[in-house]
């Protein structure tokens, strides 16, 4: 696994090869920050509830090429560093499966869930270290 951070917008890059990843809530609102984009872009709200997949937080439902990861119950909620840890677990388990090997993503949960980065970034590394996935980060 690498990660390497970028300054730029995630939704800028390209390939098909490339997998995206963001954070929600079980409620699946998706109406602040971040995750308004990654619904209006990809329409996951739906997508999610025709999915089948359990959305109880912590876990992660891949839908199409969006990781989403479900962190908390509420959106107005906040997730800790053990709900992100177990999200990404998960999300790690996928991309074993399917032999998934970019995924680019904003700062994930560092923006109105206020975790922080370098606990984050620890997370990342240690979750998804043996799956040869190469996961870009991008920050305007």
């Amino acid at each position: 696994m690498t990660l390497t951070e970028h300054r730029g917008n995630v939704f800028e890059v390209r390939g098909l090869d490339v997998h995206f990843t963001h954070c929600i809530a079980s409620d699946l609102c998706m109406g602040a920050g971040i995750a308004v984009d990654f619904q209006h872009r990809f329409g996951l709200r739906g997508k999610l509830l025709d999915s089948g997949e359990p959305l109880a937080s912590p876990t992660c439902v891949l839908v199409g090429k969006v990781f989403c990861l479900i962190t908390k119950r509420r959106s107005c909620g906040k997730p800790t560093i053990q709900s992100m840890r177990m999200a990404v677990r998960r999300m790690a388990e996928i991309v074993a499966e399917r032999g998934i090997l970019r995924i680019a993503m904003p700062r994930i949960g560092c923006g109105l869930d206020r975790l922080g980065w370098a606990e984050v970034r620890a997370v990342l590394m240690e979750e998804l270290g043996g799956t040869g996935v190469a996961v870009e980060v991008y920050r305007l």
